[in-house]
């Protein structure tokens, strides 16, 4: 019997619009539990870049933590992202959210041009090197394309011609999905899937949350 990868999942909030997205980080977890793989919960050690009210979707002047707001999700069960290490595991999935890109890095103020903040960083740059599969969900692969662009590697957010412009700025190579399936780039180990991008339902977001998970245990047991 092949050996079942070991996931590590990246969390950036709790809640669509400042933070990880609910229903794509614990579908994420579901996919994982129910193909009898384990995972490990972190988020970086930080303060959210803006804490909004997701009834409102209006901006508090309240100040939260990453990590704190994250072990929501985890039910308590979360490291910070500096103890992430890589030989622990053969797989990391960062769910989407507003919080991919304000909080683990500023794209959605500065496009292009963002700054991804160093510990995120370190765990995407270190999993490439070290051959770990990357899986990224609704709007997080734009930080994934900033930070491993270079590599030419192939990736998807669905078909928004917008997004897809600046991603292949950073010389990955965007490819349209939708949002029950999932973009498979087995020479970089690297899969992605559009969720709340495209999705109409969290069934559909739960299914591209399968297919992801699904493709990146077999590339993992097949390395």
């Amino acid at each position: 019997m092949k050996k079942m990868p070991r996931f590590a999942v990246i969390l950036s909030g709790c809640g669509r619009a400042d933070g990880s997205e609910i229903h794509e980080a614990v579908t994420a977890l579901l996919a994982i539990d129910k193909a009898g793989c384990t995972y490990q919960c972190y988020a970086p050690d930080i303060e959210q870049a803006a804490v909004i009210n997701n009834l409102t979707s209006e901006k508090t002047e309240e100040r939260r933590n990453v990590l704190i707001e994250s072990a929501r999700i985890a039910r308590g069960d979360i490291k910070p992202l500096s103890e992430f290490n890589f030989k622990e595991y053969e797989c990391v999935v960062f769910p989407g959210g507003l919080g991919a890109i304000t909080n683990w890095c500023d794209f959605a103020k500065s496009g292009i041009n963002c700054t991804v903040e160093s510990s995120v960083r370190r765990v995407l740059e270190g999993a490439y090197e070290e051959n770990l599969v990357i899986g990224a969900m609704c709007i997080a692969p734009v930080m994934v394309a900033k930070v491993l662009g270079k590599y030419g590697i192939k990736l998807t957010i669905g078909n928004d011609k917008t997004v897809a412009k600046v991603i292949k700025k950073t010389g990955a190579v965007h490819e349209n999905c939708k949002a029950d399936e999932a973009c498979v780039d087995e020479e970089h180990y690297v899969v992605t899937t559009p969720a709340y991008m495209l999705a109409k339902s969290i069934k559909e977001v739960a299914t591209g949350a399968e297919a992801m998970v699904t493709a990146m245990i077999k590339m993992a047991q097949e390395k």
